[in-house]
């Protein structure tokens, strides 16, 4: 082979090299900063709050006015689903075995779950009949299948968020009603905070201020809301005037701390949990309910989760000490009692 073609052959080669040797470096460095991050997810240390979008995809939100478009919502939900009838048996097994399409599918029974918990509270805040018939058409033609699946999870929402339980009016009468459940100590001793409709936005605002490191800023405590159709200024079916509730009646009752952020200019605010939600509730009891919303389990927060656990030793150890030192102080009244007794004057 001559020379200089050699040279050639040669230099080719280094260049590979030097690419393979660049390529390898990038791997190395993507793999050492994929552990960092696994690393610092699962770490029992807390690094950063979740983000605004991650809180309010895993809280609900309160449902806002339902309207003549939710049936017309329903039928452009059953084009995006992605397995339409239309689209034929071959695409429907393809998007069967699609992950996206089944994530897709989790996301229309949400909305459809959605749609009918707004539906219910509608008719009971009108004081309308709640006719199947009529949930069936909020549900769409479509997905009639499902709807026994859908009615399931939306009692369940409406129990946990609002303290709703679903009934049938009579034995196969298709016909329900909300029956407001009492609260959960069962002597009525809790507050109308934790009724219907405030209770629907007190449980996710402490989830969102325990999910943000027990202290959550306004603004994005409103961003939030926002996103749940709750806006400033504007009044809310259920909920009435959103800011005179968070900012003055439930501050008042002492279930949430509103205050100024220190030496902020211009003023910036932030939100906590009062002395009542310390009391009356507790972390675990929040990140249980966040968990029963969002369909996941309390340690997939490991962080909100081994704070959780940490408050319920602590209130453990309270309660011991507090019945011991009932249980001494009526021991030496009843010793004081009998030495009255074998003494007398």
């Amino acid at each position: 082979m001559p020379r200089g073609q050699k040279s050639k052959v040669r230099a080719r080669e280094k260049r590979r090299h030097n690419r393979a040797q660049t390529q390898g470096l990038k791997d190395a460095q993507a793999a050492t900063a994929e552990e960092e991050v696994a690393t610092s997810s699962s770490s029992p240390g807390c690094g950063d709050g979740p983000s605004t979008s991650a809180v309010a995809s895993t809280l609900p939100a309160p449902p806002s006015v339902p309207d003549s478009t939710s049936a017309a919502a329903g039928s452009s939900c059953k084009t995006s689903d992605g397995c339409g009838k239309s689209r034929g048996k071959k695409n429907k097994n393809s998007c069967q075995a699609s992950p996206s399409t089944a994530s897709s599918g989790k996301n229309l029974m949400a909305r459809k779950v959605g749609m009918l918990v707004k539906f219910l509270l509608y008719k009971y805040k009108m004081n309308e009949p709640m006719r199947k018939a009529d949930m069936l058409k909020i549900v769409h033609k479509w997905y009639w299948k499902q709807f026994p699946e859908v009615l399931q999870k939306a009692s369940v929402n409406l129990d946990l968020i609002f303290g709703f339980e679903l009934k049938e009016i009579k034995p196969n009468s298709q016909s329900y009603t909300l029956v407001c459940k009492s609260d959960d100590t069962g002597d009525g001793s809790l507050s109308s905070a934790w009724q219907f409709p405030t209770r629907g936005i007190l449980m996710p605002l402490l989830g969102v201020i325990f999910l943000h490191h027990n202290c959550a800023p306004e603004e994005e405590v409103w961003e939030i809301l926002n996103m749940w159709g709750i806006y400033d200024g504007k009044r809310h079916f259920i909920l009435g005037e959103p800011r005179k509730l968070i900012t003055q009646y439930l501050v008042k009752e002492k279930y949430l701390e509103y205050r100024q952020v220190l030496k902020s200019d211009p003023p910036r605010f932030e939100f906590l949990w009062g002395s009542r939600a310390h009391a009356e509730t507790s972390k675990m009891k929040v990140l249980e309910f966040v968990s029963k919303i969002s369909g996941t389990a309390p340690s997939d927060f490991p962080c909100r989760y081994q704070e959780a656990l940490r408050d319920e030793e602590e209130r453990a150890r309270a309660t011991a000490a507090t019945v011991a030192g009932t249980t001494s102080k009526s021991s030496g009244d009843s010793r004081a009692t009998s030495s009255q007794h074998c003494h007398p004057e």
